[in-house]
Parts: C-alpha cells; structure tokens; sequence
C-alpha cells in the first residue's frame, strides 16, 4: 500500500509528460511558442555532450555562491550590529526597510555600471538581496526573544556571554537556517538577473541568447536546469537545517 501510495506522484507526472509529448507531436503546439520533453532532454544532452553548458554553469554558479557567502557574512554582521547598537539600529533599520521594499534586482543597471558585466555585479546584486534578508532574519532574531527567559537566565546569574550563547544564539540560528532557503533562491536570481541585463557568459546569458533566436527548447531546458540544481541546494539546507536545529524537535 505505501509503495503504491509512492509511486503515485511519479505515475502522474509521466502521464503527464506523456500526454505533453503526444499533443506536441500530433502538431497542437505551435514550434514558436512551445516545445515537447523529447526537445527539452535532446538540447540538455547536446548542452551536456558538447561541454556547452560548462563554463556557463560555471559563471552563474561561481557568482550565486560569491552572492550567497558574502551576504549572509554582510546581513549577519549589520544584523548584529543593529541588535546590539541602539544607535547602528536607527541608522541601519530604514535603509533595510526601504532596501526591503523595493524590488532590489532593479540595482543591476547601477551594479553594471559600477563593477561592469562581469562576475562584480552579478554577486553585488545577490549579496544585496540575501544580505537584506538575513539582517532581517538576524534582527528577528533578537527581537522575538522571550523577555521573561532573559530575565530567568540573568537572575540565575548568567552573564552576556550565557545570554548570546544559550538564549541569543539558538534564536538567531533559528531564524537564518528558517530563511536560508530563500536565500539560495535570492542568491540564484541575483545572479541569473545580472546575467540577463548584461553579460558575456552565464545561464541568463545563455537563455537570453537562446530567446532572441525563439529556441523554446532551449529555453525551458535551461529553466528546468536551473530549478533542479536550486532544489538540491535546497535538500543540502534542509539537511543542515534538521542537524543543526535538531534541538527544536527533540
């Protein structure tokens, strides 16, 4: 019965895939427009085969990952600060606010006139867009903590380092591995954006090349490649997430 019950969702999708690719050959699609899974797995395995795809992988990656480190080292240390520094707070917490606000992948024009169409603007702009939320997420962190817990914690004698180390700290953690998958997404679009609005190289790159031809195939095959590497950074943080956090559901 639960074997079954596992094969059902893999069922549905092949069956799905399937009626995909019979409407597509009985002609319904227009080639312009749309494309089949047949198209889509023979210009991966062309992508593949020819080494194509390497050093855009390579590019986007590369930029992602800078993107990802450098904002969460960015938005944990302005978090902090702003937790800890009343005066930092109200300096920092509008800029945030209004940072948060806007739509950021609007800054890629700036960042390219800035640090150019290389890997620069491509890692400024996912550093702005995961650093704003992990500062969020640390400042959160802070703020939600149990009042009555500090005071417990003090009254028995614990001192600030006991606090940042068994109250701050937990909740803090807590909060930036709740938001680090939408940090790896941010992280990826940071970097895919970039490459859309001026590169030389890249994934965005790539299918901004393969739009301007009308090559649908292409297109879907890279946002497929895309969607499933960001789902196995995702599986790599839940993972992180259950060991770190494993104190959470005891």
């Amino acid at each position: 019965m639960k074997r079954a019950s596992r094969l059902r969702v893999p069922l549905v999708w092949l069956a799905l895939l399937g009626v995909w690719e019979l409407v597509g050959r009985a002609g319904l699609l227009a080639d312009l427009y749309a494309t089949t899974p047949s198209a889509v797995a023979e210009t991966l395995y062309t992508l593949f085969a020819s080494g194509t795809i390497w050093p855009h992988l390579q590019a986007t990656f590369s930029a992602a990952l800078l993107g990802l480190v450098f904002g969460l080292v960015v938005g944990a240390a302005l978090g902090f600060a702003a937790a800890l520094v009343p005066f930092l707070r109200e300096l920092l917490e509008p800029v945030m606010l209004f940072l948060n606000a806007i739509p950021r992948v609007v800054l890629a024009p700036l960042f390219i006139i800035w640090f150019g169409i290389g890997v620069g603007s491509k890692v400024a702009l996912s550093l702005v867009l995961v650093a704003v939320l992990i500062f969020f997420a640390v400042y959160n962190g802070f703020r939600e903590v149990d009042r009555r817990l500090v005071e417990r914690v003090t009254t028995l004698g614990g001192g600030r380092g006991v606090l940042l180390r068994e109250v701050y700290g937990p909740s803090v953690a807590s909060w930036v591995m709740s938001n680090l998958k939408v940090a790896l997404g941010f992280a990826f679009t940071g970097a895919v954006v970039g490459e859309f609005v001026a590169a030389s190289r890249g994934l965005g790159y790539l299918m901004t090349f393969a739009l301007s031809t009308y090559n649908t195939a292409q297109v879907v095959a890279l946002v497929l490649l895309i969607g499933l590497f960001v789902l196995l950074l995702f599986y790599v943080a839940g993972r992180l997430e259950a060991r770190w956090l494993r104190w959470r559901h005891p």
